[in-house]
């Protein structure tokens, strides 16, 4: 892409923005519309501790001939406060329990909600399929430049009844130990209590109107109270009932202690997903130096099927998924691009749906996260020197070395060392691919498009469905401008 084309795309970028003028109301709590337990912790399983960040994703509604938005943010309050009483945790606050872990006090406050107006048609929005913080996040409520829990300013804690400022003070710096795995915790970073609300366990939703008719809802949610499975049966409930439903189709499953940690904990495997990789690239400098661009590649079925070709390609692999395949294309990729040194580690790390590996299976409707984290690594000569089947081969092994004492090896191990995941010199991919958010009908017809705000970390690629029949996939994500050059020129060789 030259300069005059970068220079345009941004101005698209930025007009974009400003043509949207979204003005937002106050947030107001919308609690359970029936009586939820209260004055009791909740507990969070130690695969909910690992996540921090908050996730922002966008629903637009093109409304029906004849009917328009009219109505619509009354609707989804109102089905928002009684799906809250199957979901009553999210009515609650996020805090540190006494063994120093995020837990959730039930205090049915309820949910923040926001009502606003947009300058524009629903039509300016454009096209959802990548990721677009400036314009997107206008659709979106969350606590103003926090994009994870540790980054919440102090003041924003909600503290409950005679806790100072300082107090509120001490409780971020405790948290901030906590998540990056700093102990003991300094004494003067403790909160005199126990612990202490934070947020919202559901961070918030927005819903938009536009000149047009149509309306968007933008919700904002903590990735600790659920993971993507388990965000897309919440969503889905809440438009049951938002459709009159008497009862939900999916019912969640509350109880959390069921991954609790082994007593003592079994740490049967050595869990590289952890492990922190020097940077001897100068990738530190390549991301701070220049404008990080997002950008989606799709796959439609034809274009996959000569990526599986490529991974099948020499006789190494027998058979391959997809996922498989296209995991190791954009990881070789993604190394290629940014010009990583040959002798620098790289690591390779996505989330694999534990639901069904579990012994015995988790219940349905499990609400929490279900998912756990397994690892490639490789040196980034030897990746590049070998070709595509070989990097989705270590793919293929990384998702069969998940299994059911795998996963309880991880639980232990953060019970053990409370260490999280670390993003140095990695890639981090997330499917959406077999979700189902377009399914979301909250009464006036499913969405005609959706998607993230932005991605949670420059580290992560998204894989997101795409098209009417989901056979498609597009690739989203960020990368330092050269790199992207660099990215787009190897996907348009397949």
């Amino acid at each position: 892409m030259g300069a005059e084309a970068k220079h345009i795309g941004v101005a698209m970028v930025e007009s974009k923005a400003k043509l949207m003028s979204v003005k937002r109301g106050e947030p107001t709590l919308v609690p359970p519309a029936e009586a939820t337990p209260t004055g009791e912790q909740y507990y969070l399983s130690n695969l909910d501790q690992n996540i921090a960040v908050i996730v922002q994703t966008v629903y637009c509604f093109k409304c029906p001939s004849g009917r328009g938005h009219e109505g619509a943010a009354d609707a989804l309050r109102a089905a928002l406060a009684r799906v809250l009483v199957h979901y009553h945790p999210l009515a609650g606050r996020l805090g540190i329990s006494p063994e120093m872990k995020l837990t959730v006090e039930c205090t049915g406050e309820g949910a923040p909600f926001v009502e606003a107006d947009a300058a524009c048609d629903l039509a300016d929005v454009g096209d959802l399929s990548t990721p677009d913080p400036a314009a997107l996040g206008q659709l979106v409520y969350s606590v103003p430049g926090a994009n994870n829990i540790l980054e919440m300013p102090p003041i924003t804690a909600q503290v409950r009844h005679r806790y100072s400022l300082r107090l509120s003070v001490a409780l971020h710096d405790t948290l901030r130990c906590i998540f990056l795995g700093r102990f003991p915790v300094p004494e003067a970073a403790l909160p005199i209590a126990g612990w202490v609300a934070l947020s919202c366990a559901f961070n918030c939703g927005m819903v938009t109107r536009f000149k047009c008719g149509g309306f968007s809802l933008g919700l904002a949610m903590n990735h600790c109270m659920f993971d993507g499975l388990g965000a897309m049966e919440f969503v889905n409930s809440w438009a049951e009932m938002a459709r009159g439903a008497a009862e939900l189709t999916v019912p969640p499953f509350m109880d959390r202690t069921v991954l609790r940690a082994r007593d003592p904990p079994v740490i049967s495997f050595p869990h590289r997903e952890f492990e922190e990789i020097a940077d001897v690239s100068g990738m530190a400098a390549l991301y701070g130096g220049q404008e990080l661009i997002y950008r989606s590649f799709c796959f439609d079925p034809d274009r996959l099927e000569r990526v599986r070709a490529l991974a099948l390609a020499g006789g190494d692999l027998e058979r391959c998924t997809t996922f498989e395949a296209l995991s190791g294309l954009v990881w070789r990729a993604r190394t290629a691009a940014l010009g990583l040194a040959p002798e620098q580690q790289t690591k390779l790390l996505f989330a694999v749906d534990g639901r069904r590996r579990f012994v015995p299976p988790l219940p349905k409707g499990y609400f929490g996260n279900g998912i756990v984290l397994t690892n490639a690594l490789a040196v980034a000569g030897d990746l590049l020197a070998a070709p595509v089947s070989r990097a989705a081969g270590m793919v293929q092994e990384a998702v069969r070395m998940v299994t059911d004492e795998y996963m309880r090896s991880a639980v232990d191990y953060f019970e053990a060392t409370r260490a999280r995941p670390s993003l140095a010199s990695t890639l981090l991919i997330t499917t959406w691919s077999r979700l189902a958010f377009d399914g979301a009908d909250f009464g006036w017809g499913e969405p005609a498009m959706s998607g993230p705000v932005t991605l949670p970390e420059k580290e992560v690629i998204l894989f997101l469905a795409h098209g009417k029949e989901r056979k498609s996939i597009n690739v989203l994500l960020g990368l330092p401008a050269s790199a992207m050059d660099a990215f787009k020129e190897l996907m348009d060789e397949i």
